[in-house]
């Protein structure tokens, strides 16, 4: 979705926490919320959305893992929580919640998630041709999920993000020495945080994945990091290409290329690949020895007519193939991927069709951590 916003720079310092309109403190950094979830035996705040299929039915959820033990319930702002047998129900041995009647969490049936043809400000006309997606331009989806945290015995068949140290030798030196650290950041929509709660001013106010890794990279290192956003909404690879003299002005260390997302409504993989190429070779010209990280972007809606779905796994194989020395690929593709064999969409989505919520941002962040943080 295309949203103006202006450049953003600024350097983070490690931070303990966001504070609301009031003053108080909402949203607090925690390393373990950061954890990759593949490597950890407790999932930090799960998002689920859940489902009426039919009148008269429980709604119900599905978690990604089979839980061992649910540690908390409550609401995606963090401001309620709920109680086992009055407001869900888990039978061990199922991967599934179920809703009593009279339970406070919220719940929707699959004709709500829907609009009818031309009533939004964006079209986005369902696969099936019945209406529309529903649309939600800030926290709209935020408000209709609940997030889960619970132990778990792991199966996680996806891709396992590794520490890069190979590939990105002068970013982790540099990490390692404490020496300060210089990122640019050029993307689309999700890479100026759109639909993080911190983003849209909810509680519980939590930053987008970009503040999160550098938030994390500094606990995990000690370092300085100051990261320089140039994202916009609504830009492709071919928007990049025209806009990488920005980055280089600002002579960062590393770089972080996170498009796909908009590139999939008609670019074919070899021309995604040749603008990819084409930015790091002006950047390694004025800047022979930055590196760079590639984020092969997260799927979008599958049901959403305009994106072909087919090209996300072809940019990420794209992207495969430019990595090698100083360069090291962010595979959300694979890992969201393998989150929608298990889950819905609206269990991950922040808009409805595109961005990530609370949730996805932290997985992209945790992706992007991997690569830098030795576990």
């Amino acid at each position: 979705m295309r949203r103006s916003l202006s450049v953003i720079v600024f350097a983070l310092l490690p931070a303990v926490g966001a504070v609301a309109a009031d003053g108080t403190k909402s949203w607090q950094f925690s390393t373990a919320s950061l954890r990759p979830f593949w490597l950890s035996p407790t999932m930090e705040g799960e998002s689920v959305l859940f489902i009426q299929d039919t009148a008269g039915e429980q709604p119900r959820a599905s978690l990604l893992f089979e839980p061992a033990q649910i540690l908390s319930v409550s609401a995606s702002s963090g401001q309620l929580a709920y109680q086992e047998g009055r407001d869900y129900v888990w039978k061990p041995g199922s991967r599934e919640i179920l809703l009593p009647a009279g339970s406070r969490i919220a719940f929707r049936t699959p004709q709500d998630l829907r609009r009818p043809a031309g009533s939004q400000r964006h079209r986005l006309t369902h696969r099936d041709g019945n209406g529309e997606i529903l649309f939600g331009g800030t926290h709209e989806y935020h408000d209709l999920q609940t997030v889960v945290t619970y132990k778990h015995q792991g199966g996680w068949a996806g891709p396992r993000p590794s520490f890069a140290g190979d590939q990105l030798p002068r970013t982790v030196k540099r990490l390692a020495e404490k020496q300060p650290l210089t990122i640019a950041l050029l993307g689309d929509s999700i890479s100026t945080g759109c639909n993080a709660s911190g983003w849209a001013n909810v509680p519980p106010f939590q930053p987008p994945y970009q503040d999160l890794l550098v938030m994390n990279l500094q606990a995990a290192h000690g370092a300085k990091v100051t990261l320089h956003n140039f994202a916009a909404g609504g830009t492709d690879t071919g928007w990049g290409l025209a806009n990488i003299g920005k980055v280089i002005e600002v002579k960062p260390d590393l770089v972080i290329l996170a498009f796909g997302m908009n590139d999939a409504a008609g670019r074919p993989a070899d021309r995604y690949q040749a603008n990819i190429r084409a930015m790091i070779a002006a950047v390694r010209q004025a800047l022979p020895e930055t590196e760079f990280i590639l984020v092969a972007t997260m799927l979008g809606n599958e049901n959403w007519t305009t994106l072909r779905h087919e090209r996300f796994p072809q940019y990420r194989d794209a992207l495969k193939r430019l990595c090698g020395s100083g360069i090291a690929l962010a595979d959300l593709t694979g890992v969201w991927a393998e989150l929608l064999r298990h889950k819905q969409d609206w269990d991950l989505t922040g808009n409805g069709v595109n961005h990530p919520n609370d949730f996805g941002h932290r997985v992209y962040a945790q992706v992007l951590s991997s690569l830098l943080i030795a576990p």
